[in-house]
């Protein structure tokens, strides 16, 4: 358990009713959603790869041996779980006009389902969301499950970073502690980069608990930093009125929260005296990510799950389907809605 506190807050009252969920990987389904089309041609090979109870590094490793080249001229946008059926966009980089027979490459957990070039790599992130097929069973009470998605689809769910940026039992949390205070050493570079960011998420998770808290998650106070839905895009409210109240009520503008980093906050007035009063308590978290030389950024406080719709399939099971943007979780949206179970433990971000 992390010295930090992570029982963040709910939006609504936390849900009575349980359900299950992972009883196979068939219940946990994930499409990623690039939002654009490979070009046609390029040294970029992108793949569309359906995988079912495999990571997303095990099949890049997979992919550059069958390809025989090294494993950094493979790229993905984003890592999927591994206990899941998930479709994903991998990248190679495969100079020269020879093609490769792809379909070779299928196995009973891998099919490649799409191919196609494109002249630049894909990095990470560069994708526009994600299209989730959840699978709830032994559901205790059904009406409420429904009356709680209703409720999101008007009010939406805190953004919160999920409890796989965490790691398992807060790990990555604690060991990112460590390696700030330099009690820690990682040589690996990509899970410095992960402990790290563990830090900066709870510090995002922790402030925006503290707005829902006091009752001000749908509040705006003079200098918040608003932004604009379906970008990152930001600007500050010096004094709010009823006409921005009403873009913040009908989700055309969501209130931020900081990825503390070096800089002072967009926010301004009370609004910026709110943040750092409350970041203050944990002054020692907000000197160390700024050491290391991170830019302050912004990330908005409400995630609104496109297109939920819950099915029911019996009294006691149903599929829950809904897309959400990149880096966004569903653990976000499910905690709102049950006290779910995993069967078995999801692996990585859906980012």
């Amino acid at each position: 358990m992390s010295e930090l506190n992570i029982n963040f807050a709910y939006l609504q009252s936390p849900p009575a009713g349980s359900a299950v969920i992972r009883t196979v990987p068939e219940d946990f389904q994930v499409q990623e959603l690039l939002g654009y089309t490979p070009e046609g041609e390029g040294e970029h090979f992108y793949l569309y790869i359906r995988k079912t109870g495999e990571n997303t590094d095990w099949v890049a490793r997979q992919l550059a041996n069958f390809c025989q080249v090294s494993p950094r001229e493979i790229s993905y946008a984003g890592k999927k779980d591994r206990h899941a059926v998930t479709e994903q966009w991998f990248c190679v980089r495969y100079p020269g006009k020879r093609e490769l027979h792809w379909q070779l490459f299928n196995s009973p957990t891998i099919e490649v389902l799409q191919v196609a070039r494109h002249p630049r790599k894909l990095r990470l992130g560069n994708l526009l969301g994600n299209r989730f097929r959840l699978r709830l069973r032994q559901v205790t009470d059904m009406p409420e499950l429904m009356r709680r998605v209703e409720q999101i689809k008007q009010s939406g769910v805190p953004n919160y970073f999920g409890p796989q940026r965490f790691g398992h039992a807060y790990g990555n949390l604690d060991r990112g502690l460590a390696l700030l205070r330099g009690e820690y050493k990682e040589r690996q570079r990509q899970k410095k980069g992960l402990y790290i960011s563990a830090v900066r998420s709870w510090l995002f998770n922790h402030l925006v608990s503290q707005r829902i808290l006091e009752g001000l998650w749908d509040r705006l106070l003079p200098g918040d930093a608003l932004m604009l839905s379906g970008s990152q895009s930001c600007f500050v409210c010096e004094q709010p009125d009823a006409a921005t109240a009403e873009r913040l009520n009908t989700g055309d503008v969501s209130l931020t929260a900081p990825l503390w980093g070096i800089g002072q906050p967009l926010c301004i007035g009370e609004a910026r005296d709110w943040e750092q009063g409350h970041a203050a308590v944990f002054s020692e978290v907000c000197d160390l990510l700024e050491q290391i030389g991170l830019k302050q950024e912004r990330r908005a406080m409400r995630l609104m799950p496109e297109a939920l719709e819950l099915t029911p399939v019996s009294d006691t099971e149903c599929w829950l389907s809904f897309c959400l943007p990149s880096g966004a979780f569903a653990t976000s949206v499910l905690r709102e809605l049950s006290q779910v179970t995993e069967l078995v433990q999801g692996q990585q971000d859906n980012e």
